[in-house]
């Protein structure tokens, strides 16, 4: 049997994702479900894992028996019909609620970030303090309540690189041995990072027979969205940029050296 797949695969692994979630939380098996639904156990399989792509009605109808309320309807109906998009630029706002946030949900699936950042602390390694400025300059009009829930969102993702079940591993930060910093001096000149802007490569454990769980997708923040990537040409043009990236920086001892040294003159 072959499943015609079409478009960007993040939406519809994101959509599979919140589904089996409502389904587990209901209690109701894959074959029960899809008894309701008239569906196949193999349709509803291969929707939970984002093998193919949606119509907002079956949604609609899955969300229906799964008691779903009606904004997280609502906002998984506007996902399904990403699923069939060639690229996906994700701009949250009219479609998906508040706690909806397709990046969390890829980072938490994740086993491995390689993170490149110009200018800016990589979210997972924040603090508090460092968090609540961005954010502040990002959003001037939010209030304080708002900023403080955005803040405790940042602050509740970073004991994945903690975690005792196979912890995150973050190529690109420093002293836990599952996590590499690295710092590109002034020195090093242009590099494909000056080109590239910041991104950040999601790779996903492996199954046993050796393939990986799920696509690498490269993610990019941008000023009005972020753009998804998952198609195996791009992910491989980032990944070779990382690589060079990689190539230009300092050694982890040196590169702990230069941000301990930066920080104690930002003391003075």
């Amino acid at each position: 049997m072959s499943v015609e797949v079409t478009g960007s695969t993040v939406p519809r692994r994101q959509l599979g994702r919140h589904l089996r979630e409502l389904r587990n939380q209901q209690r109701l098996t894959v074959r029960a479900a899809a008894e309701r639904l008239e569906w196949s156990e193999a349709k509803m399989w291969r929707i939970e894992t984002g093998q193919t792509s949606l119509r907002s009605l079956d949604v609609e109808a899955m969300c229906r028996i799964y008691g779903a309320p009606a904004d997280l309807t609502e906002a998984l109906m506007g996902l399904a019909k990403e699923t069939k998009a060639r690229g996906w630029w994700q701009a949250y706002g009219d479609v998906i609620p508040e706690g909806f946030d397709v990046y969390i949900g890829l980072e938490e699936a994740a086993s491995q970030l390689s993170w490149y950042e110009q200018e800016l602390v990589p979210g997972i390694l924040q603090t508090g303090d460092y968090a609540r400025t961005l954010i502040e300059a990002d959003n001037p009009d939010m209030d304080q309540e708002e900023i403080s829930r955005r803040v405790q969102v940042r602050m509740a993702r970073q004991p994945l690189i903690r975690r005792k079940t196979a912890p995150l591993e973050l190529v690109q930060d420093s002293e836990l041995p599952n996590v590499s910093l690295r710092v590109i001096p002034f020195s090093a000149g242009v590099h494909p990072g000056v080109m590239s802007g910041p991104f950040v490569i999601l790779r996903f454990p492996v199954n046993g027979d050796g393939r990986e769980s799920e696509p690498a997708t490269v993610y990019k923040d941008g000023f009005t969205g972020a753009l998804y990537l998952d198609k195996p040409q791009e992910v491989e043009r980032y990944a070779r940029a990382f690589g060079s990236i990689q190539g230009a920086c300092l050694d982890e001892d040196a590169s702990r050296n230069l941000i301990q040294q930066a920080a104690e003159e930002l003391r003075k």
